[in-house]
């Protein structure tokens, strides 16, 4: 058992989602730490992209910052290593599949495994092309975490979560990331059809960004992922100690009601 799936063992997952370097490298080493010392289960790093076909005005102002900040692929490796210094939550890179194409597959997905990185969520890497990395992704014992979208076909829905690790990311809405107030997709549908050929834990992301939604996602689903608006904090605080306060309220107030479903369905 690896130690994603150790995690939706224990309780219903909080995932958060920051940029690697945004606004800078020490900012993301004391903003993941607080996160984790928060109540994250896990945290996903976003590594800078110039493409990011799958995110918001949020998070690509994010890769912009952190570009500002000089960050590369190297530079957010070395971003890990502080954290493992402070703390040991579990870690999972959102990526596109030129960044891990360019440095090497079976260097990277190595260096993903020596500093304690347990998944890759690759928004641009269909299942039809995955047969490149994933030999050197299971070599290393790293999870390809897919992403599910509501418009897909059940064949293709199944098809998906029968080659799943770790968990999968359950898109709750069409379009790229960023806030939203409304979720109409039918997701109990759409998490019943993946629970047909797998058991793998199911997170919901994409809009999700009050304690009610999170909430209302925890009771379909075996995590709840918000990226968006804590990003939006990181970009909002006037100082790193600011930050990291607000990023504390905010997280224990999300993990607070994820919880109380956790009990009520117990």
């Amino acid at each position: 058992m690896n130690n994603l799936t150790q995690v939706f063992k224990k309780r219903k997952a909080f995932i958060s989602f920051v940029v690697a370097g945004d606004p800078n490298f020490n900012a993301t080493v004391a903003h993941v730490v607080a996160l984790a010392n928060a109540g994250s289960d896990i945290v996903e790093l976003g590594i800078p992209f110039s493409d990011p076909v799958a995110d918001g005005p949020e998070i690509q102002a994010a890769d912009l910052r952190a570009f500002k900040d000089h960050t590369t692929t190297e530079r957010v490796f070395e971003m890990v290593t502080a954290i493992r210094e402070q703390t040991q939550v579990p870690l999972v890179f959102l990526t596109y599949i030129n960044i891990v194409f360019k440095y090497g597959y079976e260097a990277f997905t190595k260096r993903c495994a020596e500093l304690g990185v347990s998944g890759l969520v690759i928004p641009d890497l269909p299942l039809e092309e995955q047969d490149e990395l994933r030999p050197f992704a299971d070599q290393f014992g790293i999870n390809l975490i897919p992403l599910i979208a509501p418009t897909s076909p059940v064949e293709r829905i199944q098809k998906i979560a029968k080659k799943a690790t770790g968990f999968i990311y359950v898109v709750s809405s069409m379009g790229v990331t960023g806030v939203r107030n409304d979720i109409q997709t039918d997701l109990k549908a759409l998490i019943e059809n993946i629970r047909q050929v797998t058991d793998v834990p199911t997170a919901i992301g994409f809009g999700i960004h009050t304690p009610q939604q999170a909430a209302t996602m925890a009771e379909l689903a075996d995590g709840v992922i918000v990226g968006s608006a804590i990003v939006h904090q990181i970009a909002s605080g006037s100082t790193r100690q600011h930050t990291d306060l607000a990023l504390t309220e905010y997280v224990t107030q999300v993990r607070t009601a994820i919880d109380k479903v956790s009990i009520a369905q117990n």
